[in-house]
């Protein structure tokens, strides 16, 4: 008997049935946990513990080391960049001063003052002379005018006689517009008026000074109205249009300055300047064209001739390494840098553009750190070893 309420006594301590009792006889309960006990009313918060920031990894290299694999390192900068793009351009012709000869009648060729292309001709010279039929009655007619103008000439001032006079006159100015406009010039007009007899030929003069490029006229041919018969260029200035691929146009502006190099004048450049970029992008080359204008004063440059062109651009100040302090491992970019006494810390680094062997950096790096510029990859080669890598960053 005795033994069984001893028995159902200790079961009731075990399950805190009696809890004074259990207190009693010495089996006190452990306090809760700070976190798990609710504050008091009016009493602040017990604080919460702060993260301890992770520690910035890092790989020792001893200086003995450091020389035997040739470790060099270089300060981070802010420091002027300027990038030069390099392509070929052809030279073309001043689109601007090209010029078409052609006539507002028909007629045939009589006569050729210009009979070969690639010939000179200065503004006003000769081309052809061209005989039309049409042509000849309109002068006829001029000339039949001029005559009944000067019969019509009143004596006496009355007003049938001022009416014939003023027809006679109107008369006489319509037939010399006609052959105003089918260009005949003042001269000639006042040729025929004097000497009373019509000319028999057209003479084409050329409207501007240059080279014939183009020569469809033949001697003996029959011309019909707006038939082209010459192409004049004046070559004094010429175009230069180079090929930039379309990755490259962002960085393209107007006024930029490029050196133009021509292989067939050896120890000659030139420097000329962006005048326009055309607005479209080849389908087959992915490149847009950009224009320079070019002086021709002795004649040398040619017209599809090809040349060289280095496009400058300054891409103002930012903050630089060399391109070789970088270990791109196609998922990010990785440098190490210079903490002293051979400590060298890996870091993530974000990076802009590249341009003649430096690369901007956007984030990852400050001025004046120092990273290691050669050699890196022994150094990356130890921490890999060590399972040293940058902090959040992947294996690499």
């Amino acid at each position: 008997m005795i033994a069984a309420i001893v028995l159902l006594t200790s079961s009731a301590l075990a399950l805190g049935v009696f809890p004074a009792a259990a207190q009693h006889a010495g089996h006190t309960p452990p306090p809760p946990k700070a976190q798990e006990m609710p504050p008091m009313p009016g009493m602040p918060a017990a604080p919460k513990e702060e993260a301890v920031p992770a520690e910035a990894p890092q790989v020792e290299i001893s200086s003995e080391q450091q020389q035997l694999i040739g470790v060099k390192t270089v300060k981070v900068a802010v420091t002027p960049l300027r990038k030069v793009i390099r392509t070929v351009g052809r030279i073309d012709a001043d689109e601007r001063k090209l010029a078409t000869i052609n006539t507002k009648i028909e007629g045939w060729i009589e006569k050729l003052h210009v009979d070969y292309t690639g010939r000179y001709v200065k503004k006003g010279e000769p081309l052809a002379e061209i005989y039309s039929p049409e042509l000849l009655a309109t002068q006829q007619e001029f000339l039949s005018a001029l005559k009944l103008a000067s019969r019509s000439k009143p004596a006496n001032k009355d007003a049938y006689g001022e009416l014939i006079a003023k027809d006679a006159g109107a008369l006489v100015e319509a037939s010399r517009e006609r052959l105003r406009l089918w260009d005949i010039t003042e001269s000639q007009i006042q040729k025929i008026e004097e000497t009373g007899k019509p000319v028999r030929r057209l003479t084409l003069y050329s409207p501007v000074s240059g080279y014939v490029i183009q020569k469809m006229a033949v001697l003996g041919m029959k011309v019909m109205p707006g038939e082209k018969l010459f192409d004049i260029a004046d070559l004094s200035t010429l175009w230069l249009i180079a090929d930039i691929y379309e990755y490259e146009l962002p960085l393209i502006r107007v006024g930029d300055t490029a050196r133009i190099i021509l292989s067939y004048f050896p120890g000659k450049e030139m420097s000329s300047q962006i005048d326009y970029v055309y607005p479209a992008v080849s389908a087959e080359t992915r490149t847009a064209k950009v224009r320079f204008r070019l002086s021709n004063p002795g004649g040398g440059l040619k017209p599809q001739m090809y040349t060289n062109v280095d496009i400058k651009i300054n891409m103002g100040k930012k903050l630089a390494i060399p391109e070789s302090a970088v270990i791109d491992t196609g998922v990010r970019q990785v440098v190490y840098v210079d903490k002293g006494e051979g400590a060298f810390e890996p870091r993530e680094v974000m990076l802009g553009m590249r341009v003649e062997g430096f690369v901007e950096v956007l984030s990852g790096l400050k001025a004046g750190e120092k990273v290691a510029s050669s050699a890196n990859f022994l150094i990356d080669s130890e921490a890999q070893l060590k399972g040293v890598k940058p902090l959040g960053g992947h294996q690499h």
